[in-house]
């Protein structure tokens, strides 16, 4: 397992996270037994994974009290990020905090998220709010979440934020056009959500049609689809036919896919962590293998070329779900 340090060298996390929501069983990721979630996270520990993201909104609070409970006496090993979503004011975030302390049962989070952008508070509110749980000891390190190039600069006349946790996978490339450049100028380090897009990168679907109709809303689907919210064509074909392209290369290069696709991310600048799901020990392991996988220089382009065109076709709007793009 590689290693990044991140918040000015205070933090070094495994280049491999493991992402607790899919571990709360619900109608996005199907049920799970709380047995099998335990089981995923002491493994995650296993094989040197020391980073794991969560979030109050995730099982609203169910992914940070199992989380807690599996870490157990192995807490102050680890490193915790979560994130607040419902309110940016001050009460609100100190509020929250308390929650998901009382959650994780522990008494710090080590990297705190912005989970999204408010615009409708002053950033200023939001900051201090957060510097003084920093103050206080219940957070160690700040970072945001979902943060366009616009927020970025703003917020960085506030604090300079430890990492902006971002989408971005062969099959979202989004962020390449404009958020990806301004972390990279204001060298503030990507950890990367939905990695394996949902589950796309496994290689376990084969058409959108199979797709649960709870992961089937992100705008690489069609705007027809029950659940999906974004008025847009999507890009179905383009999806599928470049996860077959995918899919082969793996094969012709002896290599797991899922792996294959979270190594391509690792190598990429500025990405400090991949955070994939996993709901059992398995699935761990296998994740965990692409922070020892190191691609070729050929494979790696080749995997660029393949995905060139559905990137040129979503677009700059990084936003995975929503037109206009919640993110500026």
């Amino acid at each position: 397992m590689k290693y990044t340090k991140i918040a000015q060298g205070q933090l070094k996390i495994s280049s491999v996270c493991l992402g607790c929501w899919a571990l709360v069983g619900d109608a996005t990721w199907g049920s799970q037994e709380k047995d099998d979630s335990i089981a995923t996270i002491r493994a995650a520990v296993d094989v040197g994974i020391n980073f794991f993201d969560t979030a109050e909104f995730y099982g609203t609070g169910y992914s940070e009290q199992i989380l807690g409970e599996a870490l157990g006496a192995d807490r102050d090993k680890v490193i915790i990020g979560s994130k607040f979503i419902k309110g940016a004011k001050a009460e609100e975030i100190t509020a929250a905090c308390e929650r998901s302390l009382t959650n994780l049962g522990t008494d710090y989070i080590d990297l705190y998220h912005i989970h999204w952008p408010n615009r409708n508070v002053p950033f200023a509110e939001t900051v201090r709010a957060l510097e003084d749980l920093k103050s206080a000891g219940k957070v160690r390190h700040l970072a945001v979440c979902n943060f366009g190039p616009a927020d970025l600069s703003d917020i960085l006349d506030l604090m300079v934020p430890s990492v902006n946790q971002l989408p971005y996978n062969l099959l979202w490339r989004a962020i390449e056009f404009e958020v990806l450049p301004a972390s990279l100028a204001a060298e503030v380090p990507i950890t990367c959500y939905s990695p394996m897009m949902q589950g796309l990168l496994t290689g376990k679907f084969r058409s959108a049609d199979n797709v649960p109709a709870g992961r089937a809303r992100t705008r690489l689907y069609s705007g027809d689809r029950p659940e999906a919210s974004h008025g847009e064509a999507g890009a179905e074909e383009e999806t599928f036919t470049a996860i077959a392209e995918i899919a082969e290369i793996a094969e012709k290069s002896g290599l797991d896919m899922a792996a294959m696709t979270l190594a391509w991310l690792i190598r990429k600048q500025s990405v400090a962590s991949v955070i994939a799901g996993a709901r059992s020990p398995e699935q761990v392991q296998h994740n965990a293998a692409a922070g020892d996988l190191t691609l070729s220089d050929d494979v790696s382009a080749r995997l660029d070329e393949i995905t060139e065109p559905l990137k040129q076709k979503m677009g700059p709007n990084a936003d995975m779900w929503n037109t206009p793009s919640r993110m500026r």
